[in-house]
């Protein structure tokens, strides 16, 4: 297991980097919608800048970022495009997590190349793992694989047949029968399409319990486990997207200064404009502050306690509503341009899809209520629920 009890941080290098790539994402934010997929050249991009390894353990190669450092990339590359963080944020927890939580002998496979490997799949509702000598057999079909088209492994939740335990299984591409359906309202750039795989041999070092937050190498923010490092890549997706919705706006409002009945000579619009920035900062500052303080637990060699993990999941769950209001603010403030194809509308319809997550599920929210309220003692969270 790791020695390392405090977090890694890396400074501000990748995320210079990922500001520097904000020209060519915006410049090919179209092509990839309308191919479903992001374009080779932000592909490379991102490889060659060493973006998909800002997850990846030290020892491995990554850059082993810090939860507020990973906010922040994801942040920046969400306000050039929201589908390429989308990808970005997906795909480098899979390959993160893999190198902290599975064996040596796969890691030695899967990170032994020149590039770090691209990761994609789903971990909620699981296949079947049927488990066989020195692994699984994994079957199933699973939706919303994010990055799908860019990855060379599959990272898929699969429960073991005759027992209650589910882990992630990392299976290569060329197991995986991509079935190619996401014809979408919003992040159409991602290629989240739905996959199956039937019946791939997964040795056991390939896979690792969908609950552990013990690393096998790396540092202390693997000790958060799959889900709660699952909201790190969330709540900067929606700061960076809903600081671009308003800077649109204000770039919208700012052309038309002067002309007659246009709303920036409206004092509503001015009224309803600083009750939007001041709902978002505000929702933007509790994500900062829920993890600021996690970052000192972890730091300090601690794992976050329950009332910790109920503020990162209900900071997430505000920043994601607060987004959708945004959105439908600014989408409403723009008349007919944002009507029209353009950036205002796709970022309408991005917002629409990435806030339908299950990370920002309702059920979440009730369950914080009910432990801030004090009607859960002696509950701790499973992965969104509180249980005794």
């Amino acid at each position: 297991m790791s020695d390392t009890p405090r977090l890694h941080t890396a400074g501000t290098t990748l995320l210079e980097r990922a500001r520097e790539l904000r020209p060519l994402v915006e410049r090919e934010a179209e092509a990839a919608e309308a191919q479903g997929k992001l374009t080779d050249p932000v592909v490379d991009a991102l490889h060659e800048s060493g973006l998909f390894g800002v997850w990846v353990p030290v020892q491995l190669g990554g850059a082993e970022l810090s939860p507020k450092e990973l906010i922040a990339v994801f942040e920046e590359l969400s306000y050039a495009d929201a589908s390429t963080g989308w990808v970005l944020m997906a795909t480098t927890l899979e390959n993160g997590t893999a190198g902290a939580y599975l064996g040596d002998d796969a890691v030695e496979r899967i990170f032994k190349g020149p590039r770090m490997p691209v990761f994609a799949g789903q971990g909620t509702r699981p296949g079947s793992a049927v488990r066989e000598d020195g692994g699984f057999r994994l079957s199933g079909q699973w939706s919303f694989a994010s990055g799908m088209p860019h990855a060379q492994y599959a990272h898929s939740l699969g429960a073991v047949e005759g027992t209650d335990e589910v882990r992630i299984c990392i299976t290569p591409i060329e197991d995986v029968t991509m079935l190619g359906n996401w014809d979408v309202l919003g992040l159409r750039a991602t290629g989240s399409i739905d996959y199956a795989i039937d019946g791939a041999f997964v040795p056991e070092s390939q896979s690792h319990v969908f609950t552990q937050d013990e690393p096998l190498r790396g540092g202390a923010i693997y000790r958060l486990g799959l889900v709660d490092q699952a909201l790190i890549c969330h709540s900067g997706w929606a700061l960076g997207v809903g600081r671009r919705l308003l800077d649109e706006l204000r770039r919208y409002a700012g052309a038309r200064a002067g002309r007659p009945g246009q709303i920036a000579g409206s004092d509503a619009f001015h009224a309803d404009f600083a009750r939007a920035e001041a709902k978002f900062r505000s929702a933007g500052a509790l994500v900062h502050e829920t993890w600021n303080d996690a970052e000192r637990t972890l730091d300090a060699g601690g794992r976050l306690d329950v009332r910790q993990e109920t503020m990162v999941r209900l900071a997430l769950n505000h920043i994601t509503s607060t987004l959708a209001e945004v959105a439908r603010f600014v989408y409403a403030s723009g008349g007919t341009s944002a009507l029209r194809d353009g950036l205002i509308q796709r970022l309408f319809r991005d917002v629409h899809a990435g806030t339908a997550h299950i990370t920002s599920g309702p059920q979440v929210l009730q369950e914080c209520g009910r432990e801030l309220a004090g009607l859960a003692p002696g509950e701790s969270w499973l992965v969104f629920a509180l249980e005794s």
